[in-house]
């Protein structure tokens, strides 16, 4: 992809840790579990474990992605 195609991706430059931080200080662990029901959620959540689990698991980052996506979306 070149920069101009990149300029209109709201993950461009976003690190899974800045997406993952910014859903859990909007959200919280509880209601994220709720939206995206993966047991780093849900059970004993951390930042840590939960980006060792989407680092692994693509279908996973996908979803924490794609809600990111919304959650931009909605707050503009």
């Amino acid at each position: 992809m070149n920069d101009s195609t990149q300029q209109n991706n709201p993950l461009h430059g976003k690190t899974l840790e800045t997406i993952l931080k910014a859903l859990v200080d909007y959200f919280g662990w509880e209601s994220l579990g709720q939206r995206i029901n993966i047991r780093c959620f849900t059970h004993n959540p951390s930042i840590k474990s939960s980006l060792t689990f989407l680092r692994k698991t693509p279908w996973a980052r996908e979803k924490v992605e794609n809600l990111y996506i919304r959650f931009i979306a909605n707050s503009k």
